[in-house]
């Protein structure tokens, strides 16, 4: 379609009750672009706190979600996993198995995090009482430690237990040889807790004799073996943590669909104008789906709804310019490729002429001229078909690539039989080119294009630079043409008529050109040629007071003569500099034709020159050959790719996108998008 699709806007009176089944059918069909009025306010009901408290409620379950997937490290996996086809609004069994892995995980997070302050400060206790047995001081000068307070003495193990439950995390008690006998060490700030809870279990503290230096052999021990077995303990609680990744992934990436499901939806209600029973869904449709769509929301609430649709020109926003109609493409899958580009730039205005198609053969056109290659461009079109849909799976993130990809590199292999080129090599396609010229024209020739400055092929590249100058003027009277085409249909008969890119401008740079063609062919000019420029220019410098007379409005010159004068020298002068440098900018598309042919020669040469070396020349040559190849290809192809671009928006583009509009873009289930 050379047009944008027709659009409906859609009003759509859904049962409180169906919402959510509603919201998820079109979520999953893609086609409600949402645009809601914004005509009165949805006033408090009795159900609003009801609703608040089920968002409320989803949106917590969310977050414990991804809590839950944070801590066993899936939380992006599940992130970019996240598909709206296979999600569904989440059952009461979905609650209840994720209150379960909830209180599952909190359990091994809690013994983990335990299990790690246990062995913080067995270590710092056992690496302080180990620099104090070295030391061979005063046994009773272990309550002089810097960091911990030790407590040895007896206690039974009610007494243990009390004590570790009152400080839980906050002291460690190791029992020594004697099952009764037990070190318990906290930090220096909580020593006073420790004592106050020690003496509550009755602890008893162990007599030392005085004057014992060093440290009891079973309290060395005691840490030793206490530190071990938490180790031990922490291994099995990671192992476990590993075990339950593995078994509980696919059933958190369910979980994860579903709530995230949920939790749009939700989104969405809160948006919505809505009564007490019933809620409104208001957008964009595209007319050819309008009627499907309504039948299959008729089935899905059993008839309990009420749609009703309006054309653009009968909505009041649409005709008063506060909304714009969102623009939907629909192509091929050859013109859909180069979709991205327009896009890039700007949506075109809906009803207006869709620039996609020509955009695709332009892009073609220019790549291939400016990058002709046989065997380079067949290396672009086997990277167009690896980022296919069946292609490398590894390479489906350019996907997008794919059919620009395709058709930029038949096109550079078309340009390559021209020019004899296959990887920089000049010489491979000379013979085949030789005997198919022979045979058609009875004058065989080496190549059918020649690039390369050459004493004889000067005249020839001369023509080359006026074709592409011919393909730039083709390609301005196309957006000529796209422009006054889209200013009629959108009624901007000023600039469809009387504008430097209306049908004056194109008259004046199309009789431009016919004098400079008969120039160039030897033909004199005449006093006609005055008038041919002139009578344009007249349309261009007059237009604005021209339109204002045909419609009569007053006064014709808005601002005063002297403002009207100097706007008009001004439209002229602009007029004239920017067709020279619209149609001069096409020179470039030679030039790097040119640098291509002169790069490609440069390899070849460079290559043919180290293989004629004695013993490792042919291999260096191949290797010379295949790293100048792939130079030209990365470097050079990324360059001319940006030059097609840049040509197509300062000389195509900027004929007709005066003003943009919005993309299609229906409410789909995408959290990165949509949340």
């Amino acid at each position: 379609m050379i047009r944008p699709r027709p659009m409906k806007y859609v009003e759509i009176y859904v049962l409180s009750r169906d919402v959510d089944e509603v919201i998820e059918y079109l979520g999953r069909r893609a086609l409600l672009h949402v645009s809601q009025d914004e005509e009165g306010e949805t006033t408090k009901k009795q159900g609003d706190e009801e609703n608040l408290e089920r968002s409320e409620r989803i949106r917590k379950q969310l977050e414990k979600l991804e809590d839950i997937a944070g801590y066993l490290q899936l939380y992006e996996q599940l992130k970019a996993a996240f598909s709206g086809d296979l999600a569904q609004l989440p059952t009461e069994a979905d609650v209840q198995l994720l209150q379960t892995l909830g209180k599952r995980i909190d359990s091994i997070r809690n013994r983990e995090l335990e299990n790690k302050q246990r062995i913080k400060t067995l270590e710092e206790t056992l690496h302080e009482v180990q620099a104090f047995a070295n030391l061979k001081a005063p046994f009773s000068n272990l309550d002089q430690l810097s960091y911990l307070t030790l407590r040895i003495g007896h206690l039974d193990p009610q007494g243990q237990a009390a004590v570790a439950q009152a400080l839980g995390d906050r002291v460690v008690i190791i029992p020594l040889s004697d099952g009764n006998k037990v070190v318990a060490a906290a930090s220096r700030k909580g020593r006073f807790a420790l004592d106050t809870e020690l003496k509550k279990a009755s602890f008893s503290p162990l007599v030392v004799p005085e004057g014992f230096s060093g440290v009891p052999e079973d309290l060395l021990q005691g840490l030793e073996v206490t530190l071990l077995q938490n180790k031990a303990e922490l291994e099995a609680i990671i192992a476990e943590k590993k075990a339950l990744i593995g078994e509980s992934s696919p059933v958190l990436q369910r979980l994860y669909n579903n709530f995230t499901l949920a939790s749009i939806i939700e989104d969405l209600k809160s948006s919505l104008r809505s009564s007490k029973n019933a809620y409104l869904l208001s957008g964009w449709v595209p007319a050819s789906e309008l009627k499907g769509l309504v039948k299959d929301l008729i089935n899905l609430t059993d008839g309990r709804l009420s749609v009703r649709s309006y054309n653009p020109d009968e909505r009041k926003k649409v005709l008063a310019g506060e909304e714009k109609v969102p623009v939907s493409l629909d192509h091929g899958n050859f013109v859909k490729g180069f979709q991205g580009v327009v896009f890039s730039y700007g949506a075109p205005l809906y009803g207006t002429i869709d620039p996609t198609p020509f955009v695709a053969l332009i892009f073609t056109l220019l790549f291939g001229i400016m990058f002709g290659d046989l065997g380079q461009g067949f290396v672009l079109f086997l990277l167009g078909l690896a980022t296919s849909r069946k292609g490398i799976k590894t390479l489906k993130s350019f996907r997008a690539y794919s059919t620009p990809l395709i058709a930029v590199g038949l096109s550079s292999m078309l340009m390559g039989l021209l020019d004899g080129e296959v990887f920089a090599n000049e010489e491979i396609l000379i013979r085949p080119t030789r005997i198919v010229t022979g045979f058609l024209t009875g004058h065989p020739v080496d190549r059918i294009l020649t690039l390369m400055p050459e004493k004889d092929s000067m005249a020839k590249l001369f023509v080359f630079f006026g074709f592409t100058i011919g393909v730039g003027v083709l390609i301005n009277s196309i957006g000529l043409i796209i422009n006054i085409i889209n200013q009629i249909i959108l009624k901007n008969y000023e600039k469809a008529f009387f504008s430097k890119t209306g049908l004056a401008g194109a008259l004046f740079f199309w009789y431009a050109l016919s004098m400079g063609v008969r120039i160039i062919l030897g033909q004199p000019l005449g006093w006609f040629d005055a008038v041919g420029l002139g009578v344009p220019a007249i349309f261009i410098f007059w237009g604005p007071v021209l339109y204002r007379l045909v419609t009569h409005q007053k006064p014709a010159m808005e601002h005063g003569f002297l403002v009207f004068f100097m706007e008009g020298f001004v439209e002229i002068l602009e007029t004239i500099s920017t067709y020279v440098s619209n149609t001069v900018s096409f020179l470039r598309v030679g030039a790097f034709a040119l640098s291509h042919a002169v790069l490609s020669f440069i390899v070849f040469t460079l290559s043919s020159m180290v293989a004629k070396q004695a013993i490792v020349g042919p291999a260096m040559g191949i290797l010379v050959a295949v790293f100048g190849n792939l130079i030209i290809i990365v470097l050079e192809g990324m360059i001319v790719a940006i030059q097609v671009v840049r040509l197509q928006y300062y000389e195509f583009f900027s004929k007709f996108f005066t003003e943009t509009g919005i993309p299609y873009t229906p409410f789909r289930f995408q959290r990165e998008v949509d949340q």
